[in-house]
């Protein structure tokens, strides 16, 4: 597996408690939670604590492929931080408060089938899909 991770960020126009609820409350993350509009998270489920479970299912919507996004917590700085483990490989999610918007980075262990410029992509269209989201409800 390579050893170098892969970060993505994003400035999110709203406070730190803000990002940090839609980006952890499963009731958000159901609406934001996919790289393209073809797909979509119909369930997802968040135990927010160190051994706790992340569950979210992704899906084409035509039913045509599907998989469940499945991550257990081994830190948590309660409203700045937190990381995961998902099938060997780890990432870590942090969030800044700078003046009025609220710095989102991720950075993850990457996997071996997909080129780290496709894993790049893929995750940062999620993350731009959480930055619409939040900022516009």
């Amino acid at each position: 597996m390579p050893t170098e991770k892969i970060t993505i960020k994003t400035a999110v126009s709203a406070n730190a408690q803000k990002v940090w609820d839609y980006y952890t409350k499963p009731e958000h993350i159901t609406n934001w939670n996919f790289a393209s509009e073809d797909w979509c998270c119909p369930s997802a489920s968040n135990d927010l604590k160190v051994g706790g479970r992340f569950v979210a299912r992704m899906e084409a919507k035509d039913g045509s492929f599907g998989f469940d996004f499945d991550a257990t917590y081994t830190e948590i700085n309660q409203g700045k931080s937190f990381s995961y483990e998902f099938g060997g490989r780890f990432a870590t999610v942090e969030f800044n408060e700078q003046q009025d918007q609220t710095e989102v980075r991720i950075s993850f262990d990457p996997e071996t089938d997909n080129s780290l410029d496709l894993q790049r992509q893929g995750w940062q269209a999620i993350l731009d899909n959480f930055k619409k989201y939040t900022e516009t409800n």
